[in-house]
């Protein structure tokens, strides 16, 4: 049976919970293979809204099997928290299961990530401040603390004291912070072991093991295409790799096992943080203008932050960019629902840079900042569409657009959200 990978194609927040969320009845593991408590995923099922962070999505489907895999980097205290906030509405979280190669967030990485922006000032990446991008960086410099570390103290008190060794210096004598200590950090570590011990595994057998009973396994990605640390909007971007080679290092299953890519795209387009956006509405304040009233109308505020998010219009060289990268077969469009009530609707079809059209997605960061959209306009409409369920049950303007930008963004569409909960769905091809 397969292993699936799911993507963002954007900039993230693009509904991937909901896209997971639909296929979990039908999957037998859902793998978060990156990223950490710095993004997350809405899922309304019924009147029920999910906010997850560190949890894959299937841990809502009865008989799935969830797993946090080695890519992951795991905050503990947030780790817990969501699962007593399930568990305190009735969801079963007995089979989550997390990899023992997965790395911890520590203090001083939360610390580390706040202080840096606020020192890197105009030139701030837009981080959550989680301490997300510096355990990554511990990682690559060799200086992480594992999960499995938790479980022979001599070995994590090592690895805690070789960390702070160069980070009290960073901390002192760079940003005037105080020291922190060995002993603080690792109790504060500690305090979860016993809670976490039943959980871990060596999650690579596992989903090798399944994939050998021909059981299916779906790979979630946190974050997206474009917030990807090799193939994203560099240096505004994610520490982790949210696309499709990300889900092979971030599981443990190799590339020869995954049978479908699944891109998730917005009908329209929204961005957390700093960095390029070409499509961008610049109205925030003018209640009247259309990047407010998309804002408004989608509920485009982070999951995990709250934060505003930056809104545009459909972004087609950026959908063909993604579906390059990840190898997508099939796109799930979302929340077409929110673009009921326009007159027109643009979709950016190519780029303008310094008087120049672009057609695919600019090769340099100084191209891709100075690009401007060339737009094309699409017939809007004014029904609700949050009762279709098949194609023919659109409005026949709705119908186009979703025609004309499946042939604009290099895959089909199999899937359309036209509301929030998972039944609200146009499926046109079997996602599995």
């Amino acid at each position: 049976m397969p292993a699936v990978v799911i993507v963002g194609a954007q900039w993230g927040d693009e509904g991937k919970g909901k896209a997971t969320d639909l296929l979990g009845s039908r999957v037998d593991y859902v793998v978060k293979f990156n990223g950490g408590n710095n993004a997350g995923h809405t899922v309304v099922i019924g009147d029920e809204k999910y906010a997850l962070h560190l949890l894959p999505s299937g841990i809502l489907s009865p008989g799935c099997t969830p797993i946090i895999g080695n890519g992951v980097v795991i905050d503990l205290d947030v780790l817990f928290e969501e699962i007593d906030a399930l568990e305190a509405r009735g969801i079963d979280t007995s089979k989550l299961r997390v990899s023992a190669n997965a790395h911890l967030i520590a203090d001083y990485n939360r610390t580390l990530d706040k202080v840096t922006e606020r020192f890197l000032g105009s030139r701030k990446i837009g981080t959550t401040g989680r301490g997300i991008g510096p355990t990554y960086a511990d990682k690559m410099n060799r200086l992480g603390v594992r999960v499995q570390d938790l479980f022979d103290e001599k070995i994590l008190r090592a690895k805690v004291e070789g960390a702070l060794e160069l980070k009290n210096q960073m901390l002192t004598k760079v940003y005037n912070r105080r020291a922190v200590s060995v002993d603080e950090i690792v109790d504060q570590l500690l305090v979860h072991a016993e809670r976490l011990r039943p959980m871990v595994a060596d999650t690579a057998l596992v989903l090798h093991e399944a994939l050998d009973r021909d059981e299916t396994v779906l790979l979630e990605a946190g974050q997206a295409t474009l917030l990807d640390v090799d193939h994203g909007t560099y240096p505004f971007v994610t520490s982790s790799s949210a696309t499709t080679g990300g889900a092979c290092t971030g599981s443990g299953i190799p590339p020869t096992r995954i049978t479908r890519v699944i891109g998730i795209v917005k009908a329209y387009a929204t961005r957390v943080g700093e960095g390029p956006f070409p499509t961008e509405l610049f109205d925030s304040n003018d209640p009247e203008g259309d990047g407010e009233r998309l804002r408004t109308n989608g509920g485009e505020f982070g999951t995990t932050t709250g934060r505003p998010r930056r809104c545009g219009w459909y972004d087609a060289p950026v959908a063909r960019y993604a579906a390059r990268i990840n190898g997508v077969t099939d796109f799930v469009l979302t929340k077409l629902d929110v673009l009921t009530g326009w007159d027109r609707i643009p979709v950016c079809v190519a780029y303008d840079v310094d008087g120049e059209r672009v057609d695919e997605m600019p090769t340099t960061q100084t191209g891709f900042h100075h690009a401007k959209p060339i737009y094309e306009y699409f017939e809007g409409w004014s029904e609700d569409i949050s009762g279709a369920r098949t194609m023919d049950d659109l409005p026949a303007a709705a119908q186009a657009y979703v025609r004309a930008i499946e042939k604009m963004s290099g895959a089909r569409i199999s899937a359309v959200g036209v509301g929030p909960d998972r039944e609200e769905t146009v499926v046109l091809h079997d996602l599995l």
